[in-house]
């Protein structure tokens, strides 16, 4: 044991500059080795004399110690210093265990994106593992069909690396006995005062009449809540310090009666924990040994140790992030819920929405939103993102992530036909993607006509040499275009040099319908070979932007915008 200690108060000297958290290394220790819960007291003794051993070393002898007892220790810290995110507190490889948890009110959205990614990188970054953990113990905020969606969208920012998932509301009946363990320890008591009542007293740190009430009248008193007493008429609180320098710490609230039918237990169950306690109770039951999530929880997770603290457990090691603005963005999911139900929006996929099944369907990929989290760290500072700025942001790693997987297609939207005097016709072999030639290429045959896009129509200049891409150099002379014969090179060292323009013959009229992000439809033709691609195909439509096979048929196929 003593051996055991002294490693682990050097590894978490060497991670906190010297200085050594007792509390994190018993926590370390008692994972390592359970059968020591026997003698917690005699543990911390040891630890305690180790912890001065090691803060009279200096960092190097502790390095060097350290190499000598543990050098496995040693080489887990060199790793997790290579990685993308700076290190979590107490962290050892292979044995990290983060959550998540999302209450089910509607589809995760970009701000959900961060947290979710932050926790899989770091279970990721330390071969852990990352448990969804749906939070439904309010049932008066309960969308019943988020529960498929939020898993859906986990597995997919994860790559499904979900490794465990947990539905709060199936696990009531754990909830049930350590509340009746805490009641009958006297470190918990039904409160029946009136709700203003109680707010004034615990303003003033002066206790109410139930706290002082016998362990077999508050037993009696915690049955009725499951039979008796009304909504509102008793909450369970746990005894703390009455005059705590944070109100909000004083005899906070544990349990309560909710009658609001719950969509996956019904009326079968009237008594529900508060966010604090659930979430304790599971973090202990799952061995969730960090956790990250935002600096608003900061007091929430002094609760949640206050609550461990009545059974003995250790904490698991908390670590925040800072509040991200997102600006000019609508992130309630109630809100958008509300909005969808009025028929605003087609749904949880509607183009125009920033939430992860519409984001999904555009082609947004999960990395894209993985590299982000990683960007922006781990760090308590605010930050402000523009939606600008976020889109731009996401557009560049997505980007990088489907620039080689999409092959190049010509569409051409608002098509205006023309003909090009004096041209023979040719066959042109077209790149299927300009950085991999072993996918071979796509062949069109062209003839005096032409479909061009009539924003390019109106951008040529009579006079100036102009150029079909891959294909012909031609002029505009007045209102007719003419071929001119020449290459590439011609084109490009013409004295006056016009636009390179990609084009269609007249006869590919493959129907095109690209839905754009803010809603409206851009119609056109497309190649022929648009018709062999499949549904979820993410393709470049050149010149123009990346774009999503959504539905594909004999004479149309309907594509959504991207990005650019």
């Amino acid at each position: 044991m003593k051996e055991l200690v002294l490693q682990y108060c050097l590894k978490n000297a060497l991670s906190f500059g010297g200085k050594v958290n007792s509390k994190a290394v018993l926590g370390l220790i008692l994972r390592e080795d359970p059968g020591l819960k026997k003698d917690v007291p005699g543990l911390m003794k040891e630890i305690e004399k180790a912890v001065k051993e090691v803060e009279a070393l200096s960092l190097g002898q502790i390095r060097s110690k350290l190499q000598q007892l543990a050098p496995h220790l040693l080489q887990e810290e060199k790793e997790v210093e290579k990685g993308p995110l700076k290190p979590l507190p107490n962290a050892q490889q292979g044995k990290v265990v983060v959550r998540i948890a999302p209450s089910p009110s509607g589809a995760l959205h970009i701000g959900h994106a961060y947290g979710v990614s932050l926790n899989y990188e770091y279970a990721k970054m330390y071969e852990g593992k990352l448990i969804l953990r749906i939070e439904d113990t309010n049932p008066e905020n309960i969308y019943p069909a988020a529960y498929q969606l939020i898993e859906d969208d986990v597995r997919w920012l994860t790559d499904n690396g979900v490794a465990q998932v947990v539905v709060q509301s199936s696990r009531l009946g754990i909830y049930y006995d350590y509340a009746e363990n805490l009641v009958q320890q006297g470190k918990a008591y039904i409160c029946t005062c009136q709700p203003d009542q109680w707010r004034e007293m615990k303003s003033k740190g002066n206790p109410c009449s139930c706290r002082t009430l016998a362990v077999k009248d508050q037993q009696l008193r915690y049955g009725r809540m499951f039979n008796e007493y009304a909504e509102g008429e008793a909450v369970l609180r746990l005894k703390t310090d009455i005059q705590h320098k944070n109100p909000a710490m004083r005899d906070f609230g544990l349990m309560r009666i909710v009658e609001h039918i719950h969509p996956k237990t019904g009326k079968e169950q009237r008594v529900w924990p508060l966010m604090v306690f659930s979430v304790a109770i599971d973090d202990h039951e799952l061995g969730v040994t960090h956790v990250i999530n935002g600096k608003d929880q900061a007091d929430n997770s002094v609760k949640e140790r206050l609550i461990m603290d009545c059974f003995g457990w250790s904490h698991p090691e908390y670590a925040h992030w800072g509040m991200i603005n997102f600006e000019g963005l609508a992130l309630s999911a109630s809100q958008m819920r509300a909005a969808i139900e009025e028929g605003m929006f087609t749904g949880w996929d509607d183009i125009k929405i920033p939430f992860l099944p519409a984001l999904r369907k555009r082609g947004y990929q999960s990395g894209a939103f993985r590299k982000f989290a990683i960007e922006i760290g781990l760090s308590l500072n605010d930050k402000t993102v523009s939606r600008e700025e976020f889109w731009k942001m996401i557009n560049a790693f997505n980007k990088d992530i489907i620039d080689a997987k999409a092959n190049r297609y010509f569409f051409i939207d608002n098509p205006v036909e023309v003909t090009i005097h004096s041209f023979p016709g040719k066959e042109a072999k077209l790149e299927v993607h300009p950085d991999f030639p072993e996918r071979g290429f796509r062949t069109l045959k062209a003839g005096k006509k032409f479909h061009l896009a009539e924003s390019d129509y109106k951008r040529l200049a009579d006079g100036y040499r102009h150029r079909l891409m891959d294909l012909i150099n031609f002029e505009l002379r007045g209102e007719e275009f003419h071929y001119v014969p020449g290459t590439y090179d011609d084109y490009k060292n013409a004295e006056k040099r016009g636009h390179i323009i990609h084009w269609l013959p007249a006869e590919e009229k493959f129907k095109v319908e690209v839905k754009i992000d803010d809603g409206s439809i851009t119609t056109g033709f497309g190649e022929s070979a648009l018709s062999n691609l499949t549904v979820g195909t993410i393709i470049q439509c050149e010149r123009r932007y990346f774009t999503r096979v959504v539905e594909v048929g004999k004479e149309k196929i309907v594509l959504w915008y991207l990005h650019r």
